[in-house]
C-alpha cells in the first residue's frame, strides 16, 4: 500500500497474547476493499498483522512511523493500490469465470447452471458494456458476483441472471473470487468506465437479496446430497445445511 492510500494505523491487544497491527486504508483506495463492501471477516483483513505480544514496542514504534506519513485521510477519488493481476479465473458453482484484461467470460457447467442460463449459452462481456461488479461473500451454499450491465435491468435471482456466477461449497472461494471483482473493478475504472470508488458505492444495491424460493431451495439440497455422496461433506455437514436452507423459507 503508498503511502498516499493510508488513513491510519493502529495498535491494539490481541487474544491469547498477541497485539493487532493494523493498517486503514483510505475509503475507495484499494479495489479489493472496494469490491468486498465491508463483507470481510476480521481474520481476512489483508492489512491486519497479529504479533507476540513481546513485539509490541516494536510494533507500537511502526505504528508512529506511519501514522507520520499519512497526508490525506479523506475518500480517495481513484484506486491508489494496485489491483490484482490479470488473467484471472475461477470456478463458481454453476460456471467458470475468466478475466483477461479487457473481456469477462462465462462458460456455464451442465451440472450445475440453471435452466435458465445455459438455454442464454456461454457469456461474453466487453469492459465497455460493464458498469460495475457486485460481489456477495461466499457463506456457506450462498455467495455470487453480478456484473452490472449497462442499459440491462438485473433479475433478483442470481441464478437466473446470466450476468452473474453463483458460489456453493468449494466453489467461488473469497481467495478466488473476490480478487477477480476486484480486477474488474479496477479496469473499469482505467478504462474510463465506471469502476471508480465513487460509481462503486452509488453502484451498490439497497435492496436485500430476495428469499429463496421453494425450487431453489430443493435444488440446493440436491446439490448438497451429491456433496455428501462423494465424500465432499460428511452427514452432519449435509443435515446442518439442509436445516439452514430450510429455515430461509
Amino acid at each position: 500500500m503508498p503511502y498516499a492510500a493510508l488513513s491510519d494505523v493502529t495498535l491494539t491487544r490481541g487474544r491469547r497474547g498477541t497485539v493487532v497491527l493494523r493498517a486503514i486504508p483510505r475509503r475507495g483506495a484499494d479495489p479489493v476493499l472496494a469490491a468486498a463492501a465491508g463483507q470481510l471477516k476480521e481474520r481476512e483483513d489483508p492489512y491486519l498483522l497479529v504479533l507476540p505480544a513481546d513485539k509490541e514496542t516494536l510494533a507500537d514504534y511502526y505504528a508512529q512511523e506511519l501514522r507520520s506519513a499519512v497526508t490525506e485521510r479523506g475518500p480517495a477519488g481513484r484506486f491508489l493500490v494496485d489491483p490484482p493481476p490479470v488473467p484471472r479465473a475461477f470456478k463458481a458453482w454453476d460456471g467458470a469465470a475468466t478475466f483477461d484484461g479487457e473481456t469477462v467470460t462465462f462458460t456455464w457447467f451442465w451440472s450445475g447452471a440453471s435452466t435458465a442460463k445455459y438455454a442464454t449459452g456461454d457469456q461474453r462481456y466487453e469492459l465497455a458494456e460493464l458498469e460495475g461488479v457486485e460481489w456477495h461473500a461466499p457463506e456457506g451454499a450462498s455467495g455470487s458476483m453480478r456484473l452490472k450491465v449497462r442499459g440491462r435491468r438485473m433479475p433478483l435471482d442470481p441464478n437466473k441472471d446470466p450476468a452473474s456466477v453463483v458460489f456453493s461449497l468449494g466453489y467461488g472461494a473469497t481467495h478466488q473470487s473476490l480478487p477477480f471483482a476486484a480486477a474488474v473493478l479496477a479496469a473499469l475504472g482505467s478504462s474510463g468506465g465506471s469502476g471508480t470508488p465513487e460509481a462503486v458505492e452509488a453502484s451498490k444495491s439497497p435492496e436485500a437479496p430476495a428469499a429463496p424460493r421453494w425450487n431453489e431451495v430443493t435444488e440446493l439440497i440436491a446439490r448438497l446430497g451429491e456433496l455428501r455422496d462423494a465424500g465432499v461433506l460428511s452427514e452432519e455437514e449435509f443435515q446442518a445445511k439442509k436445516t439452514e436452507l430450510l429455515s430461509r423459507l
